[in-house]
């Protein structure tokens, strides 16, 4: 995969419950190649099995397993020639590692190309907001991670852009007006 290629990777982040899924689901609707979040798909595997790596049962076992999800599906994508939407991914998972065991963000990454330097954050937005079986936290637990997340990509040098509380449609207009 060549860095510009890479360079074509864009994440979607942000608050849990703050409408990443909805937005990424638009923009494979608008042709898009996407990539859905690593998180929702353990806890899908996990649930059917004997559901060991959850993240209400074993946070940091549920972060490796995010971690290890996400590179696999990077280094599955061949050279993007379009854009790219990751539902959150490797960074978003190298930070839940960080903060579940310790194991510092950069040693997660080290190796690992960048993704484009526009990150969108989905923001905290209490009316969308829903606990589900996957999704078990609370806000609060969600508006925390969501701190941690700009944190984190702050001092990896991307630049956020924050997702206005729209309607997906003009959220999936904004996204592509930036990255033009």
């Amino acid at each position: 995969m060549t860095n510009k290629a890479c360079n074509r990777h864009v994440i979607l982040s942000g608050c849990s419950g703050g409408g990443k899924s909805t937005l990424l689901a638009a923009l494979g609707r608008a042709g898009f190649q996407t990539v859905a979040e690593p998180g929702r798909r353990i806890v899908a595997q996990e649930t059917a099995g004997r559901g060991a790596a959850l993240p209400w049962v074993n946070p940091a076992a549920f972060a490796r397993r995010a971690v290890d999800m996400a590179k696999q599906d990077r280094a599955g994508l061949g050279d993007a020639s379009s854009w790219v939407f990751f539902d959150r991914g490797l960074i978003d998972a190298a930070v839940a590692l960080e903060h579940e065991a310790g194991i510092e963000v950069s040693e997660t990454l080290a190796g690992s190309a960048r993704f484009h330097p526009l990150v969108f954050m989905a923001p905290p937005w209490p009316e969308i907001h829903r606990i589900d079986g996957e999704r078990r936290h609370g806000f609060d637990d969600a508006v925390a991670e969501y701190h941690r997340l700009c944190g984190a990509y702050d001092r990896l040098g991307y630049k956020l852009v924050i997702l206005p509380k729209t309607g997906v449609a003009e959220r999936t207009v904004f996204v592509l007006n930036r990255l033009d």
